[in-house]
């Protein structure tokens, strides 16, 4: 972003394919392609929106459906129904204390939305967890949806 380094750091909520870059390669190619540079844009953008909505739907909404948005968010980054998760996680993702969401979990799973054990989270029931959600979700998957359409494979 310009700054040459950052004081975040990235935790990795779930197994999958990564790749780490050199920051001088990405920083050369952002300045040498502009579909790239866009791109890098767009993403940023996105991010942003998510960021934001999610310190408004913190600040907001229940523990249940800031439950909810984060289980969709993160199962549209895997190709799955199921994460392998622990409540501590979550906990730390959304800001709250664990038994909060002990509990909200409890409720997702009696009403048949999610089942959960020991760190293994599967979502039954997708179009049930979205209509429980906030409108926080909906908002950051159109974002995305809208900055980073998917291609289709060929």
């Amino acid at each position: 972003m310009g700054g040459e380094t950052t004081p975040n750091r990235a935790v990795v909520q779930s197994a999958g394919v990564g790749y780490r870059l050199k920051a001088q390669d990405i920083k050369a190619e952002f300045n040498r392609s502009v579909p790239v540079m866009h791109l890098l844009l767009r993403y940023t953008q996105a991010l942003i929106t998510q960021m934001a909505q999610t310190a408004v739907c913190n600040r907001h909404h229940s523990i249940d459906q800031q439950l909810c948005r984060w289980l969709l968010m993160s199962l549209d980054r895997v190709k799955s129904n199921e994460l392998m998760v622990t409540q501590e996680l979550i906990a730390n993702m959304l800001g709250v204390r664990r038994e909060g969401v002990t509990e909200a979990a409890r409720k997702l799973q009696r009403a048949g939305l999610i089942r959960y054990a020991r760190g293994h989270a599967e979502v039954v029931d997708r179009a049930g967890l979205e209509l429980r959600a906030c409108e926080c979700y909906a908002v950051v998957r159109a974002e995305y949806d809208r900055l980073l359409p998917r291609r289709k494979a060929t």
